[in-house]
């Protein structure tokens, strides 16, 4: 492992390897296991990925923001980079959903990971008779606000001139992402917004052009979902699962809840994946036994489901989701509809 050294805030960032995701046998036995043997016969085993970790602090609010960033290799690299910024689930951290950072960035897709450190795994450490209190303390309003900001820091510190990765990233394909506690921080950086005085209050940050929703609870406290999630414009994909249930101390949320969510979303440009069986932590960094032989399966499926719908966002190109859903067909539920973006609607009425 080498050190770097972010000269213009004298911040240290640590760089790496990431570990190689399933290799083509072992991926193959994990599929017969799941009783689909037969299927998804040339799957590629995941290159390696590189990361590097900033240690960032935003002086406004004196609050310290880490991130790791999963950097495409040179031969993975084209052009310009699209960008996902990715937000963990409560008591997570930016080391979790490697997965995903892993698989985007072998795939030519760069993503920052950024760590909450009101809502992160330190709310595991500590007297477990507190942790209720922690965990309240967590979810209330004033984390909530907080974490969006972290997010919105972490890409200014990224996209900043001083930073050597600024100029390679794509400002028209940056996407805001989340799993759980952070899909409620990706739903308000785009647009979800809560009334209070009689005024709404929101945290939308403008240059996220799509989100990847995963697992998203309800806006606790919150009785009008439809109004929480009026102004959400941006092409959305929902993932969830058949089990998809919440059950922390203090919060309960049934499946039917991350329906609610996406059938809330005003705009017609979202797609909803649904996957038969595993638990709301199948997305998160837990072993197989969280999940057995599916939960492999589900996080590479979402991985790739996240790239499918930005081709389709970005490149207006329905083809590789409708691969995707092919290929997936054996451990989804539902499977996403490919909605038009505005550049086909225009072609098809012109031809008409």
């Amino acid at each position: 492992m080498t050190i770097i050294v972010d000269a213009p805030s004298n911040q240290v960032a640590t760089q790496g390897k990431a570990t190689n995701g399933p290799d083509r046998r072992r991926f193959g036995a994990m599929v017969m296991a799941a009783g689909a043997a037969g299927w998804l016969k040339s799957l590629p085993a995941s290159a390696e990925a590189r990361f590097i970790d900033f240690e960032w602090v935003d002086p406004s609010r004196d609050r310290a923001v880490p991130a790791r960033l999963y950097w495409p290799a040179a031969s993975d690299r084209k052009g310009p980079l699209p960008l996902i910024v990715f937000s963990h689930g409560l008591g997570g951290s930016r080391k979790g959903y490697s997965y995903l950072g892993e698989g985007w960035s072998t795939r030519g897709t760069a993503s920052l990971h950024i760590q909450h450190v009101g809502s992160d795994q330190t709310l595991w450490e500590g007297n477990p008779l507190l942790l209720l209190d922690r965990l309240d303390g967590a979810a209330d309003e004033r984390e909530a606000i907080e974490r969006t900001r972290d997010v919105s820091f972490g890409l200014d510190r990224l996209l900043e001139r001083e930073n050597p990765f600024h100029a390679a990233i794509d400002r028209k394909r940056i996407v805001a992402a989340g799993h759980s506690y952070g899909a409620n921080t990706t739903l308000i950086l785009t647009g979800a917004q809560v009334i209070r005085d009689g005024k709404p209050i929101g945290y939308r940050d403008p240059r996220f052009t799509a989100s990847i929703v995963i697992s998203a609870p309800p806006f606790y406290g919150e009785t009008d979902l439809a109004a929480v999630l009026a102004m959400v414009d941006v092409p959305t994909l929902h993932v969830t699962t058949t089990e998809d249930t919440i059950r922390i101390p203090g919060r309960f949320s049934p499946v039917q809840d991350r329906i609610d969510v996406y059938s809330a979303i005003p705009t017609p440009q979202k797609a909803l994946v649904v996957f038969q069986g595993g638990s709301h932590s199948v997305f998160t960094d837990r072993s197989l036994r969280n999940g057995g032989p599916l939960n492999p399966l589900v996080k590479r499926a979402t991985m790739e489901a996240g790239l499918a719908f930005l081709d389709l966002v970005h490149h207006s190109d329905p083809a590789p989701m409708e691969e995707w859903s092919s290929t997936w067909k054996p451990i989804l539920a539902a499977a996403p509809v490919a909605f038009l973006v505005p550049s086909r609607q225009a072609d098809r009425r012109r031809r008409v």
